[in-house]
């Protein structure tokens, strides 16, 4: 686990009340991190220096300082993607999502089309999707869109326990979006809901989430995704 990995702070910080206590913590770990930066060799590789800065970025939320936060975090993406660093540049648009800066719906954006599009972590990409799904009107389509897409990267990419308790979370989400968009209460319904929207059509979802992203984003993508999908295995 990264140290920017959010269960790696206190639970005051993960409820949003930080006190005094948790403060000094903060500070300190703010302290080490910049420590641990000025540290690294000028030729640290990309992803061991974007490490630190990701924790500093996460330190930096868990203080309120989100456009510091920000500045520390942004510069990052594009040299991850260059650099195919694709788990550490979604967990950094991650970061600018809850920086909560004007661009930050477009690092949403992002860090979803990099997650669905690279092999990095599920708990990873399901966290993306579902601030899609915190984001998206109740009456909106595109939360289920999000939703399922979640539940099907959790079952397709985890294993073992983590897949067990990520497609639980995914389940509950679908549950939570039939609710507040049909008022859908029992799994009857629930399945000819999914039916009713092809839900479970995953051509047909994966187009729709494009667009989706492509709505969200509009002609303001910071990197070439036409020259990454050229350079995407040809399966």
């Amino acid at each position: 686990m990264n140290n920017h990995d959010p269960q790696s702070y206190p639970d005051s910080f993960i409820t949003g009340t930080v006190g005094p206590e948790s403060l000094a913590v903060l500070e300190q770990q703010l302290a080490e991190h910049r420590a641990h930066l000025a540290a690294l060799r000028p030729d640290a590789p990309l992803v061991h220096r974007a490490h630190v800065l990701l924790d500093i970025g996460e330190t930096l939320i868990g203080l309120e300082r989100k456009p510091e936060a920000w500045e520390t975090v942004r510069p990052l993406v594009e040299p991850l993607v260059a650099a195919e660093a694709w788990q550490e540049a979604v967990e950094a648009c991650d970061l600018l999502y809850r920086a909560e800066q004007d661009d930050s719906i477009l690092a949403l954006g992002h860090g979803v089309w990099l997650g669905v599009t690279y092999p990095v972590k599920a708990q990873t990409t399901v966290t993306m999707l579902t601030h899609v799904v915190d984001e998206t009107p109740e009456q909106a389509d595109g939360a289920a869109v999000a939703a399922m897409v979640a539940h099907y990267i959790a079952g397709l990419r985890a294993e073992g326990r983590e897949r067990d308790s990520l497609t639980f979370l995914t389940t509950q989400v679908i549950s939570r979006v039939a609710r507040r968009h049909r008022g859908i209460e029992d799994q009857e319904t629930l399945n000819t809901w999914i039916d009713m929207y092809e839900l479970n059509d995953t051509d047909k979802l994966f187009q729709r989430l494009s667009r989706m992203l492509d709505a969200i984003v509009g002609d303001h993508w910071w990197f070439d995704r036409d020259e990454l999908r050229a350079r995407l295995p040809v399966n």
